[in-house]
């Protein structure tokens, strides 16, 4: 199968971008892809570096400025004229857009060039891009069951989110490598880095009323916070990293966590079962983290926190009553359990095939 694959801006856009590539690969090795990115977000870094041929575009999100907007607008018709030409040589099987304005020229040029297309949402509320693409698509696959009425009739079906059936197949952690106890119980405290900095700033005094607990508590700062955090000292039980590369390894030897509710991280919280505590991020377009939330909250999936409200011992006292509470913990993992689409990328590719083997290519 020939792929093009777009999207862009964050990790959250990326990596559910190259896990449906991954699984491609592995159900049709001989695949060819090629993936069409902005020229200046993350993308143009992560995907060359796992060997994909990428091709970038100019393109930027509309702006509240509208003086702005006139360098947007006149990139975006410079865009279809890009991505027709590049479309057309290709000659892809289909087109996959997984979220990011990058996607918009992208979508639409391979609609009116007659190419298939697929869309993928992994966000409770549909972002702006694909709510727009959805009428140029051939398919969307939506993360959650609540965003099916966000799109035509007939036009979504539930895949969930590819990134779930990655950290299924991530290796379990060896505790010791991270310098943690075999036998204690493990809180893992995970901030992404918009608005970070106010939740370090809290979890500083916070971290200090885990001393004495019979668990261990692990905060993974982001490199962008770890400096000013080191500034002080935690209990021996208490330990702070900046980053690691194998999270959901992390994850799969955790007993409560601590979390932002982006959508790539709650498919894998969901995938791995794992307690946790939300603390949505409101800095986020549509407040979007917030209704991811909400997804697990009204399955008794989760607990959640609103950034608003932290104050001085709140996190530490949920942390230790959910915990030492086995009844509930069982609950929340039962709960995600029936939320769950394990093999979210491998049903994401049946979609695809699905309609690139009824439709072919419609030029």
């Amino acid at each position: 199968m020939r792929v093009i694959i777009s999207a862009g801006g964050t990790g959250g856009h990326i990596y559910p971008a190259l896990a449906i590539i991954n699984k491609i690969k592995e159900k049709e090795p001989d695949s060819e892809f090629l993936y069409i990115g902005t020229h200046n977000r993350m993308e143009k870094d992560i995907v060359p570096s796992k060997g994909i041929p990428f091709k970038s575009i100019e393109m930027y999100g509309f702006s509240k400025k509208i003086f702005k907007n006139f360098k947007t607008i006149k990139c975006l018709f410079k865009a279809f004229s890009e991505c027709k030409k590049i479309i057309k040589e290709f000659n892809p099987d289909i087109v996959i857009g997984v979220g990011g304005y990058v996607t918009v020229p992208v979508i639409i040029s391979a609609h009116k060039l007659g190419y298939k297309t697929f869309l993928h949402e992994q966000n409770s509320l549909p972002g702006k891009s694909n709510r727009f693409l959805s009428k140029y698509s051939d398919l969307v696959g939506v993360s959650f069951e609540s965003s099916l009425d966000k799109f035509p009739e007939g036009k979504a079906v539930v895949t969930g989110n590819p990134c779930s059936e990655d950290a299924l197949s991530a290796p379990v952690l060896l505790k010791s490598t991270l310098g943690l106890s075999a036998t204690k119980k493990l809180v893992l405290i995970v901030m992404g880095s918009l608005g970070a900095g106010r939740v370090s700033r809290y979890l500083e005094g916070e971290l200090n009323k885990f001393e004495g607990k019979d668990y261990e508590v692990l905060f993974v700062t982001g490199k962008g916070s770890y400096d000013e955090v080191m500034k002080h000292s935690y209990p021996k039980n208490v330990k702070v990293i900046s980053f690691y590369e194998g999270l959901t390894s992390v994850m799969k030897k955790t007993d409560v966590m601590v979390s932002r509710a982006g959508a790539s991280t709650l498919s894998e919280i969901i995938a791995l079962e794992v307690p946790t505590i939300l603390i949505p991020s409101p800095y986020v377009a549509n407040n979007h983290q917030y209704l991811n939330a909400l997804d697990l909250i009204n399955n008794n999936a989760a607990l959640m926190i609103e950034e608003k409200s932290l104050e001085e011992g709140l996190l530490s006292d949920t942390v230790d009553k959910l915990i030492n509470d086995d009844k509930k913990i069982l609950e929340i993992k039962n709960n995600l359990k029936n939320m769950q689409v394990k093999d979210s990328a491998s049903v994401i590719y049946e979609n695809i095939k699905k309609v690139v083997l009824e439709n072919g290519k419609n030029k």
